[in-house]
């Protein structure tokens, strides 16, 4: 459970185990029949990203992911955002009065803004302000479900508020120390008399010590998925990226015949999940869903969940879900491409899908779209299009630098036959008295990694030298 630290009085924070106190929910108390009405705000800025036929869009569709209803929305075209209010000071009388009229609890703003804006704004409209960035984390609260992912959240969450934290507490009063008293819950009395501390010190230390905890949780896993990714290596894997609500899910459950969960919703799913995808004629690979971008996604929370992105910046290949239905498709594909570049995946092969073909009215952006971009398909996830010249795609990248050998394996060792078959075309199959020889065309890097998992296949010929190392090994 999560909630909100300005709601907090000292004795509610003291009486909280420090391992245990939340990040703040910058909606509060959600159990109420009527839902938090929201006012959304936004400032143009000369280098916006944001579809300007629609520049609140994205932001309405985030608000109402989370739960909110939004009432009014109000942008304003600046070179800067004011230093004070973000706004200029006619449109915060503006923004004042629409909070009023629609009797608004919360107002949402599209940028990213600074403590003393936010405390600023917060006192001129009377009502909760919070930013984009905060509202993105909230979503990914709400969603986390793994203990993985809670803890990825909890920590992006935590470094997003800890610069904050002088905004989020009104009363800065202190601790008692000598003249504390001695009243019921006062705090202090032996070995705590002297100044005291303020409160919000008392709040920084105690993130500091938990962002420290949730770090070291956290490397673990990391070091976990890295040894998960890597025992798969000599197996080919693609990974699904892609803009939030892109498809992704629906593609995967349609390659797979799995039952990933599938909502109009951004952000659906945080948890990668892979699943093994035949290509038919005895061949497989490895196919993965990861969480979905945005743009502007917080920083913070790119690098927490690294551990979850994992599968994408060890793929072979990776396939990036467009949704070609969008009139920001161009905007959303650069917002994905930034990310994979702050990820370090910008060398692996990549392979552009422009998903809901079936419904996409815009010819001209899918043109365009295919003409910036190498290796592009047009699909549809839901009605199957493109699906069969994807898979024959994907089956050629899977066979990459393949070679024509002939191995030898003992008749005992049936996981390696097996394992071979999964990764290998089996050309031919002989029984012989002491093994079983196989030819087989296979990847020479796949090869190489199964020959060093496995020593007890023996590669007795090959179409031309593996390396020179294989090579001097079958002399």
């Amino acid at each position: 459970m999560r909630h909100s630290i300005r709601s907090q009085t000292p004795s509610d924070h003291r009486d909280t185990p420090r391992s245990n106190r939340p990040a703040r929910d910058p909606f509060g108390d959600r159990t109420t029949k009527r839902p938090e009405r929201a006012v959304l705000a936004g400032v143009l800025l000369p280098n916006t990203k944001a579809d300007l036929t629609n520049p609140l869009g994205e932001l309405a569709a985030l608000t109402e992911s989370a739960g909110v209803q939004v009432v009014d929305t109000m942008i304003q075209k600046r070179m800067e955002l004011s230093a004070a209010y973000a706004l200029g000071k006619g449109r915060l009388a503006e923004l004042v009065e629409r909070v009023t009229a629609a009797q608004a609890d919360v107002v949402i703003f599209d940028n990213d803004l600074a403590p003393r804006q936010i405390r600023g704004l917060e006192e001129a409209v009377g009502r909760k302000v919070i930013d984009r960035s905060e509202l993105i984390l909230d979503i990914f609260a709400s969603r986390a479900k793994t203990r993985e992912a809670q803890l990825q959240v909890e920590l992006a969450q935590l470094e997003y508020t800890a610069p904050r934290i002088r905004g989020l507490w009104t009363h800065l009063e202190r601790i008692a120390g000598g003249g504390g008293g001695t009243a019921a819950g006062a705090v202090g009395g032996v070995g705590t008399r002297g100044p005291g501390e303020r409160q919000i010190e008392v709040d920084r230390r105690v993130i500091k010590e938990r962002i420290s905890f949730l770090r070291r949780e956290i490397a673990e896993i990391d070091r976990r998925k890295q040894r998960e990714v890597g025992s798969r290596s000599d197996r080919f894997t693609a990974s699904l990226v892609g803009y939030t609500n892109s498809g992704k899910s629906t593609l995967i459950n349609k390659l797979t015949n799995t039952d990933q969960f599938v909502a109009d919703l951004l952000f659906a799913t945080l948890d990668t999940k892979t699943v093994r995808w035949s290509l038919g004629e005895g061949r497989s690979v490895l196919l993965s869903d990861t969480v979905g971008f945005i743009r502007d996604l917080p920083h913070k929370l790119v690098a927490s969940f690294r551990a979850t992105l994992e599968e994408a910046i060890h793929a072979d290949l990776l396939l990036h879900v467009v949704d070609i239905s969008s009139t920001t498709a161009w905007q959303q594909m650069e917002a994905v491409d930034s990310v994979l570049l702050s990820l370090g995946c910008e060398k692996i092969p990549q392979l552009t899908l422009l998903n809901k073909c079936d419904i996409a009215d815009d010819s001209a952006m899918a043109e365009m779209l295919a003409q910036h971009r190498r290796d592009v398909l047009r699909i549809s996830a839901l009605t199957g299009e493109g699906l069969d010249e994807l898979v024959r795609e994907v089956t050629q990248r899977a066979k990459g630098d393949a070679v024509d050998v002939t191995v030898r394996i003992a008749h005992t060792d049936g996981k390696t036959v097996a394992e071979l078959a999964k990764v290998a075309d089996v050309l031919a199959r002989r029984y012989l008295s002491e093994c079983v020889e196989l030819d087989v065309r296979v990847n020479r890097a796949q090869l190489r990694q199964l020959r060093g998992r496995y020593p007890g296949m023996t590669v007795v010929s090959s179409e031309g030298p593996l390396n020179d190392t294989d090579a001097e090994d079958d002399n």
